[in-house]
Order: structure tokens, then sequence, then C-alpha cells
């Protein structure tokens, strides 16, 4: 398969988040709703200032097919874009949790398994298909799941709640996939916001000792647009050429980066038996992905010769 500027914007936001670890370890003496907060208000800031400027026939776009939709599409538009917009944030703020005060590990491989865990909430909610090899997958991931609870029901179930909630966004968001997914996402960032400054006290956050923090400022503000901002910006680059099978076998670049940045660059060690489990799910996602390689290279191609 040919290697194109579509795959390389693929690659690149998948190796931005892949590092995601480093710049939130450094974050790691302050409270996570404060880290959830300012990102949470800086990346709308950012952007609404992409979609103001440079997305607005976007804006215009998505206003008009709100317009012209039903009365009960537009309550499912509302509702699950409340929903999104609910589950991204508590997926944002257990993400900041575990990666600061359980492992990178836990983090790591709640990403590991969250495409999978979607493919199954997409199964269970949605009715969709899923082939015998996938199924086995599942069980795989399942049994990997297994070992792990073993030795850390807590750190093994902090890593379901973060795939879990993710995977619930993403089944969320599959049923608006007809509206553009950066307005949603802006939108969805504006609901979380009037969530959270009612709640700024409640999660652990000051606002006022935040904006006196200028090293706190700065972190967050990298947080916010360069592993936030650019590369969802570069995924749906990616999306526009690419089919969305072989951007999602791309996204394990994620969850294996953070793997190797917990073992190398943060110290962190692993049993056999967790090795084993960590090894057990990459055969599981493997094996998800397989089927699918050959028909997905030719989707490519057709879309690229477009």
């Amino acid at each position: 398969m040919k290697l194109t500027r579509f795959h390389g914007a693929a690659l690149a936001a998948y190796l931005i988040w892949g590092f995601f670890p480093i710049p939130l370890r450094l974050l790691a003496g302050y409270p996570s709703g404060q880290i959830l907060y300012f990102r949470v208000l800086l990346a709308l800031v950012l952007l609404a200032g992409i979609l103001l400027l440079a997305r607005r026939g976007a804006l215009r776009a998505t206003g008009q097919q709100y317009r012209a939709a039903s009365a009960s599409e537009r309550r499912q538009l509302l509702g699950l874009t409340a929903l999104g917009g609910g589950l991204l944030t508590l997926n944002w703020l257990l993400f900041i949790y575990v990666v600061n005060h359980v492992s990178v590990q836990a983090g790591s491989f709640a990403y590991l398994l969250c495409p999978i865990l979607t493919a199954l909430l997409g199964w269970a909610v949605l009715g969709e298909r899923l082939r015998p090899v996938q199924g086995a997958a599942i069980g795989l991931s399942l049994l990997s799941c297994g070992m792990l609870a073993t030795g850390d029901w807590h750190t093994v179930g902090m890593s379901l709640l973060v795939a879990l909630s993710y995977a619930c966004y993403l089944v969320t968001q599959r049923v608006l996939r007809r509206y553009d997914k950066l307005v949603l996402l802006g939108a969805q960032l504006l609901l979380a916001t009037l969530v959270l400054l009612p709640l700024a006290g409640p999660l652990g956050a000051t606002p006022a000792a935040g904006w006196a923090d200028t090293r706190f400022l700065l972190i967050t503000a990298l947080l916010s647009a360069g592993f936030t901002v650019l590369p969802l910006f570069l995924n749906l680059y990616a999306l526009g050429r690419l089919s969305s099978g072989t951007v999602g076998v791309l996204m394990y670049l994620n969850p294996l980066v953070s793997f190797a940045l917990a073992f190398v660059y943060f110290g962190e060690t692993a049993t056999p038996g967790q090795l084993l489990a960590y090894g057990l799910i990459v055969v599981s996602v493997v094996l998800y992905n397989w089927p699918q390689r050959e028909a997905e290279a030719q989707s490519d191609a057709e879309r690229l010769a477009a």
C-alpha cells in the first residue's frame, strides 16, 4: 500500500496522542479537576477561534442541517450532543486521574481496549454486525482483563472506566455521523464548560489560582492546542480520504507508544502475568483487524484515486 500525506496525518495524530502522558505528568501535583477545567476552557477558546475564522462554512452547513431536520431528529441531535459532551468530559477527567495517580500503563491499556469495547457496544446498542473472528478477539480481550484483574482490581477498574467512557462517547457520535465532527466537538466543549463552571469547587479547581500560575497555564495550553486540537485536525483530515477502518488500525499507535513510555521513560514495571495479559490484548487487536486489511487497502486506493 502506498503511503500518502493522509496516512502521514493519521500517523502524526496518534503519535502525538501517544506522547500525551509526558506533559500531563508535569501537572501531577495539581488536582485532576483543575487540569480538566483549564484543558476544556482553553480548548474551547482555541476551537471557537478556528470555527469562526476558518470553518464558517461548516457552521452554516450544520445550522442548515439542524433547521431542515424533523423535530425528533433535532431532539436526538441535542440530546446526543449533550450526552457526548458529558461522556467526553468524564473521559478526560478519568484519564488525567489515571495517568497522574495510578499509572501510565493503566491509561495505555484503556485506549488499547477502547476500540474493541466500542465494537462490542456498537453490536449491543446499534445492532452492528460482528464477524466470528471479531467475537473471538473480544473474548480474548475479556480474558486479558480477567488476568489483570486478579492482580489489581483498582487499576483494571480504572482502565475499564476510561475505556468505557470513551467507547460510549464514540457510539453516540456514530449516530451523528452526518454532522461535522469539529462543530459538534465545539458544541460539546461549550456545554462541558457551562457544566464545569459551577462545579469548579467540588472538582478541586481554583480558577483564580490557575490564571495566576504561568507554568500551569503554559502546560495546559500545550495540552489543549498541541495534544487536543492539533491531532484532532490531523485525524479529521485523514478520515476525509482514508477509510475509518484504516485509521482505526493506526489508532493503536497511541496506546503502544504510551506503553513504551511507561517502561522506558517513566520507569514503570510489570509482572510476567501483566506482560502476558498485555500481549493477549495486542493479539486480540491484530485478530480483530486482520480480515479487513485487504479490503481497507482497496478502499483507500479507490478514495485516493477519486
